[in-house]
Formats: structure tokens, sequence, C-alpha cells
């Protein structure tokens, strides 16, 4: 399970918990393929002693490309949670940081979503969610299941405008 238990309040319920679908790690997978195989390629075309320091200048730029176009996207979406409860919508994500926004049901106006044509094999997509705070939307990236979790916000949203009906607000 993605979002924490002691994140919730008394009586809430975890709906939906999850985070960013793996497609979003197919970029930095690449540029980790992509970088190992430069410091290989200048590894093996050096070969001779004199040029050592070229290679090792070499493997200390791919070593920094990694660390920032691998494992900080990796760490990134590690730590990036989502969560929908009966009462609201949870976003969580950092480790010397951490941050987060929650979005109260009630404050939901309208729920979209994105799946452009590389999301569709994969099932998922972006949520976008607007509510009327200064904040206007909050969009949510690459979503698994995303028209199954734009659903069931909808009919979550659906049953607590009735019940504020049948309450007489």
């Amino acid at each position: 399970m993605a979002i924490s238990q002691k994140l919730l309040n008394p009586g809430e319920n975890l709906i939906i918990s999850t985070r960013q679908h793996p497609k979003a790690l197919f970029v930095p997978i690449l540029v980790l393929v992509l970088l190992l195989a430069v410091g290989v390629t200048v590894q093996v075309l050096v070969g001779g002693e004199s040029w050592d320091w070229l290679a090792l200048v070499v493997w200390a730029l791919c070593a920094v490309g990694i660390l920032w176009w691998t494992v900080r996207p990796f760490v990134v979406w590690l730590t990036t949670v989502h969560g929908i409860t009966d009462r609201r919508i949870i976003t969580r994500w950092g480790i010397i940081t951490r941050r987060g926004h929650d979005v109260p049901l009630t404050r939901v106006a309208d729920i979209s979503i994105e799946i452009n044509l590389i999301d569709r094999p994969f099932g998922c997509g972006s949520l976008l969610i607007t509510d009327p705070s200064t904040s206007g939307n909050i969009r949510l990236n690459d979503v698994p299941h995303v028209e199954e979790t734009q659903r069931r916000i909808n009919e979550l949203l659906h049953n607590l405008h009735a019940r504020r009906s049948d309450d007489g607000v």
C-alpha cells in the first residue's frame, strides 16, 4: 500500500492507494543504458595507459549523469504516492523534504483525464483535478488505471453530494 495508514483521520477509509506507473521510469532507464554504453565505449577505445585519465573523466561524467538522470527520477518515483479516501485526495512526495497536498472531496469541481498515445498501451494517464481554490488544478501524472480511478472518484463525489442532499444541505 502506497499511502500510510497514519495519514488517515479516524473513520476515514482509503479507497485507492497508488504511485506513478513504472512507465515513468522508461526514459531514466534508457539514459542509464546510454551513459553506460558511452563509458564502456570510451574505455575500450582509449585502451592505452597514457589515456587512462580520459577514461576516468568520462566515467566520472557518466556517474554524475546517472545520478542526475536515473537515480534522482527513480527516487522521485519511489517517494511519490497518491491516495483517494472517502473524504479527500492525498498526494505525498520527497525524501529529505516531504511535501504533500490534500484536497477535500467537497472542494473538487471537476475531474478530467488525459491519455496520450504512449499511455494507452500501459493503461495509465494523467488525472486533472480542478478545485475552486487559488491553486486551481492538480495534475497527477502516470496514474495507473486512470479511467477506473476517475470513475471511482466520480462515484465518491456522487455519494458525497447525495448524502449532503439527504441531510438538507
